[in-house]
């Protein structure tokens, strides 16, 4: 990454965020990358990701039907069944290999997975790290398909805008996963985000979800994922944006 976790956390970096990559993902899909840059349009480029991803990880339905040697059905872990998980409970299992992904390439522990995360010896901690680390979802190299699915993210948000940062909403009800690191007024504060975070583009959908709605100046950089950015995917509806956390300068709104 080649950018100092305690920079890449820090409100300076998102009021000036610099491109980031994981060390290795483009170079070592090289064949991806071609296809991509090929395409004529961005729905095209997203169809052959979505291909590429299918037969180099058996993520097809002829490939997930196989069987192991035992006899038992084989599961293969997939980015795709990660994000279903998220859109059900960000707080599961699927939820803890999220944040480990974002915890093992970006340096940042998150900060909630269904209570407070205060300290390593906690009991909420300890079954954190047992959901990240579960061989449900740990194996068909997942980690690898959540590096291509940033590195693609972050490849479709640079072809198709100039704007390095987009303004996202999120409606939350209390402060109980979110500490308030310091206070300007009545309206702003830098709010602490959890490592990933969902986020919406749109007021309307935040309202429904708290009472109180945060506007953040998200930087391009650390969107992992957004509603169109693959045409199928089982987060549409909200215009869901999920969002590498930190340290954020928010306008706090209420409903």
């Amino acid at each position: 990454m080649g950018i100092p976790t305690q920079i890449l956390a820090s409100t300076a970096y998102n009021d000036h965020p610099v491109p980031l990559h994981i060390h290795g993902t483009r170079e070592t899909s090289r064949p991806l990358w071609r296809l991509i840059e090929q395409s004529s349009s961005p729905a095209q480029a997203a169809e052959r990701f979505q291909d590429y991803m299918a037969v180099v990880f058996g993520l097809s339905p002829e490939q997930a039907a196989g069987t192991a040697p035992s006899g038992r059905r084989r599961f293969r872990s997939s980015y795709l069944r990660l994000l279903k998980g998220w859109g059900f409970d960000a707080n599961g299992p699927e939820g803890a290999v999220l944040k480990g992904w974002v915890e093992s390439r970006f340096g940042l522990y998150p900060t909630f997975h269904a209570a407070p995360l205060r300290s390593f010896s906690s009991r909420p901690w300890i079954k954190y790290v047992e959901e990240k680390m579960g061989s449900r979802f740990h194996n068909n190299s997942i980690y690898l398909q959540l590096d291509l699915l940033y590195e693609f993210c972050q490849w479709a948000l640079s072809a198709n805008r100039r704007d390095r940062h987009l303004t996202l909403y999120r409606g939350v009800n209390s402060f109980d996963e979110h500490e308030i690191v310091e206070r300007f007024g009545r309206r702003d504060a830098v709010v602490r985000q959890n490592n990933l975070v969902s986020f919406t583009s749109r007021r309307e959908i935040a309202d429904e979800f708290g009472d109180y709605i945060l506007d953040v100046r998200v930087p391009v950089t650390k969107i992992f994922f957004f509603n169109d950015l693959l045409p199928e995917h089982p987060l549409h509806g909200e215009s869901e944006h999920l969002v590498i956390g930190g340290d954020y300068r928010v306008k706090v709104s209420y409903v």
